[in-house]
C-alpha cells in the first residue's frame, strides 16, 4: 500500500490470493499434495483420502498440482440458491453412480480408484463418517462439501 492509501496491485487481483498463498507451503506458485499435508498437519491433520479428494476436484488439468486459476475456479464458483455449489454439484452427480442423491461406499471407492487415489475400505468409511453419513445410506451433497471443507452457502 502506498502512503496515499492506494495499492499498486491491479484491480483484477482476486481476494483468494492470500488463501492460495497460505496453502502453497513451498511458495512455488502451485499447491501440491505435500503442500496440503503440511497445511493440515498444522491445523489438526487430514488424511490422504481427504487431500486426494480435494486434489481431484481442483486439479482440472490433471498435472498433479493446483495452479492459482484452478484454485480460484473452485473457491469462487458462482453462488446459486441454497444447496448449490457450482462445479461441485456436477462432481457429486458424476460420483453418484446410482443417482440416489447419496455417495455410497461403493460410489466413493470407485471414484477414488478412477481418479488414481487408491483408498482402503477404512479410508472410505472414515470419509463417510466425516461427511455425516452412515455405512448404509452414504453421504449427501452437503456431506461431500464437509469432507472437502468447502463452504458453499449463499453470499450475504
Amino acid at each position: 500500500m502506498c502512503p496515499s492509501g492506494r495499492t499498486l496491485l491491479p484491480s483484477s487481483v482476486s481476494d483468494f490470493r492470500p488463501a492460495f498463498d497460505v496453502l502453497d507451503a513451498d511458495r512455488d506458485g502451485k499447491i501440491s499434495r505435500d503442500d496440503l499435508r503440511a497445511f493440515y498437519a498444522g491445523v489438526g491433520g487430514e488424511g490422504d483420502d481427504v487431500i486426494g479428494a480435494m486434489m481431484t476436484v481442483a486439479d482440472t488439468n490433471k498435472d498433479g498440482f493446483v495452479e492459482y486459476e484452478e484454485f480460484e475456479r473452485v473457491v469462487s464458483a458462482e453462488r446459486k440458491p441454497v444447496g448449490y455449489c457450482g462445479a461441485m454439484e456436477d462432481v457429486f452427480r458424476v460420483m453418484d453412480k446410482d443417482g440416489d442423491g447419496k455417495l455410497s461406499h461403493h460410489d466413493l471407492k470407485t471414484y477414488m480408484a478412477c481418479a488414481g487415489f487408491p483408498a482402503t475400505d477404512n479410508d472410505i468409511n472414515a470419509m463417510i463418517r466425516f461427511g455425516g453419513g452412515d455405512q448404509n445410506g452414504g453421504v449427501t451433497f452437503d456431506g461431500l462439501l464437509r469432507i472437502l471443507a468447502l463452504d458453499c452457502s449463499p453470499a450475504n
